[in-house]
């Protein structure tokens, strides 16, 4: 489980295709610290450390993730957002994010507003049933709250401290990021649609 705040902007170094594809992410993060079978959230993905050195680890992304995410199109030199798993008593300052990404959505526009900039997202109508107005959503695993819907597009704030602690920095409009909507929302829809 994680929150969404990033702690760290690795970058993919190699990439290994097999049965699974394997992925090599430089990171900053005290790799004395993390065990093998940890999880990392990569672009909000929960991945499996399986292997580590100094200063990068190893994960395995199977077909069945890259059909659900972003990983498919990760090459040498992508940047990742990375966020390590919670541990208990550790404070929760975004929202509960599952590392479970639910697909893949499109940036529809970018613009200017006030020091921050407002992104705009289409979400496919099966997702977009799930966001709400000043509800939560994690975008490449950055906890955000969603500013206004129409239909199924929303919209996010940018403050300029997350353009620059994550990829944020490296999207612009036409680009794809992964989503997993609130959790909350999934299952209060899964009861309203039960009764």
């Amino acid at each position: 489980m994680f929150t969404g705040l990033i702690t760290d902007v690795g970058q993919v170094t190699a990439v290994e295709r097999r049965g699974d594809t394997r992925f090599t992410i430089a990171t900053g993060f005290d790799l004395e610290t993390v065990a093998i079978g940890a999880s990392i959230a990569c672009n909000g993905v929960c991945l499996t450390v399986v292997e580590k050195g100094a200063d990068w680890f190893k994960v395995d992304v199977s077909a069945e993730t890259h059909s659900k995410t972003t990983t498919g199109g990760w090459q040498a030199g992508t940047p990742v957002n990375l966020e390590r798993s919670l541990r208990l008593g550790d404070e929760l300052g975004g929202h509960l994010v599952y590392g479970h990404v639910d697909g893949v959505i499109r940036i529809v526009d970018v613009q200017p507003d006030g020091d921050s900039q407002r992104w705009w997202f289409d979400a496919p109508p099966e997702l977009a049933r799930f966001i709400a107005a000043k509800g939560s959503v994690a975008l490449d695993g950055v906890s955000l709250t969603v500013n206004s819907v129409e239909g199924t597009r929303f919209g996010i704030n940018i403050i300029p401290h997350t353009q620059e602690k994550t990829t944020f920095q490296h999207l612009k409009a036409g680009g794809v990021v992964n989503l997993e909507v609130d959790m909350l929302a999934r299952y209060v829809a899964r009861l309203v649609e039960t009764k």
